[in-house]
């Protein structure tokens, strides 16, 4: 099959970028859409030219590295998948795919589709750590967990940090990714120690990298890759204000 791809060039956050067109014949639809960037910068490298750099790392959905908007929809136009797992057999001959980077202010650009996503990094460094005892390890019976929270704890947890909420948000918002992070200790008798502070912490710090406010647009939810549901927003937001209450 043909693909034809228009993807965004940029050396770096100080040099402007444009779309550059790339035609590829014969193209596997059994490959991996990262498979086919691979073979796309062999072919570049081949012809002595500079290759498309892209975020990937473990190619299976879990790291949360391949960022990448393709026809303007955060990872792709298929629910709960991520680029990596996005495969060429679910485009036609002919198709024509726009590749771009997650656009917001606090993930500065780096180069072509890579940008700096380590704002998620120290919104997670300003949450801190949990308190337990060191030692033997616990039973893990020892401290019972009832279905429901463990339920919910489990499903924010499964949030992989990608970025996705942020890029589709039109406010570039980060409240889907805090939320997760926050709700899932929020629902556990070990985020109890420090769940005011952390809430507290993690909220200001968001702010202060410069993610816009949710609007409840539910466009983070739409193109989650791990489906976190926005109730996690309105669990922090719960959160939030008792913990300024108290704290008051």
């Amino acid at each position: 099959m043909t693909i034809h791809l228009k993807i965004w060039r940029q050396k770096d956050s100080n040099t402007p970028g444009r779309l550059v067109d790339y035609t590829l014949d014969d193209v596997n639809p059994d490959m991996s859409f990262l498979e086919m960037l691979d073979w796309l910068n062999e072919r570049l490298m081949n012809e002595g030219k500079e290759p498309v750099e892209f975020d990937h790392d473990c190619r299976e959905g879990i790291c949360g590295s391949c960022n990448l908007v393709l026809n303007g929809m955060a990872h792709g136009p298929y629910e709960a998948t991520a680029v990596c797992q996005l495969h060429m057999r679910k485009y036609k001959d002919g198709d024509t795919i726009v590749v771009e980077p997650w656009r917001a202010k606090a993930f500065p650009m780096i180069k072509d589709l890579v940008v700096d996503r380590s704002a998620f990094d120290r919104i997670m460094a300003a949450g801190g750590y949990i308190s337990v005892n060191t030692g033997a390890p616990a039973d893990a019976n020892a401290i019972p967990v009832d279905k429901y929270n463990a339920d919910l704890a489990f499903d924010y947890a499964a949030c992989i940090g990608c970025g996705a909420c942020v890029a589709a948000c039109p406010n570039s918002s980060a409240s889907l990714f805090t939320g997760a992070k926050i709700s899932q200790l929020a629902h556990l008798p070990q985020g109890n120690p420090e769940r005011k502070r952390r809430v507290v912490r993690m909220v200001d710090q968001m702010a202060e990298e410069g993610f816009g406010d949710c609007s409840n647009y539910a466009e983070c939810e739409a193109v989650c890759p791990a489906e976190i549901s926005i109730t996690s927003i309105a669990k922090m937001r719960r959160e939030y204000f008792n913990a300024l209450s108290e704290i008051e």
